[in-house]
C-alpha cells in the first residue's frame, strides 16, 4: 500500500468513528431494566481480588504461581479488615478458597520459603505439610476425574452378543 492509500484509509476510519460517534449520543446505550438478570456474586472471589489488589507478594495473580502462605496469616490479614472493606468471614472464606486449590497445593513443596502478607519470609512448608497437599491434590484429582466420567455422554453398545448374531 502506498502513503497515499494509507492516508486515505486512515481518514476513512476516522470519518466513521465520528459518524458511530455523533449516531450513539443520539441514542444513548440502554440501561438496564430491573429484571434484568444481575450478575452472580461470588464473596470468596470479591476477598480474593482485594487480597491480591492490596497483598499482591503473598496472593500473586494468576498465571503467577502461588506461594505458601505464613502458618497464622488469617490473624495477620484480620488486622486489615478495614483496609480491605471486607468482613472477618468473607475473609476466612477468601482464605480459605485460595488455600484450597490445586494451584496452592503445587506451591506446597517441602522446604519452600512461606510469606507473610508483605511478602516476607515466614517460615518453610514442613515435610508433613508437603505429603498433605499432595494427598489433597491427588485427591481433588481423583473428584474431578470422577465428576467428567459422569458428564461423559454414555455411548450405544456395538458388540452384538453371540445368541444376536445367530438371529441376525
Amino acid at each position: 500500500m502506498g502513503f497515499e492509500q494509507l492516508a486515505e484509509l486512515r481518514d476513512r476510519l476516522r470519518a466513521e468513528k465520528e459518524q458511530a460517534k455523533s449516531d450513539s449520543s443520539k441514542h444513548p446505550k440502554r440501561k438496564s431494566s430491573p429484571q434484568a438478570k444481575p450478575r452472580d456474586y461470588d464473596p470468596a472471589v470479591e476477598a480474593i481480588w482485594r487480597l491480591q489488589k492490596h497483598f499482591p507478594q503473598a496472593f500473586p495473580v494468576n498465571p503467577a504461581p502461588k506461594v505458601p502462605l505464613k502458618e497464622g496469616v488469617l490473624k495477620d490479614a484480620e488486622q486489615h479488615l478495614e483496609l480491605l472493606g471486607l468482613t472477618i468471614e468473607q475473609l476466612k472464606l477468601g482464605i480459605a478458597t485460595w488455600c484450597r486449590g490445586t494451584r496452592y497445593w503445587a506451591c506446597m513443596v517441602e522446604n519452600a520459603t512461606r510469606l507473610d502478607l508483605s511478602g516476607q519470609p515466614a517460615g518453610t512448608v514442613t515435610a508433613a505439610q508437603a505429603l498433605h497437599a499432595k494427598r489433597q491434590a491427588s485427591k481433588q484429582r481423583g473428584q474431578d476425574r470422577r465428576k467428567r466420567e459422569k458428564l461423559k455422554p454414555t455411548t450405544p453398545a456395538t458388540d452384538v452378543s453371540a445368541s444376536d448374531q445367530a438371529t441376525v
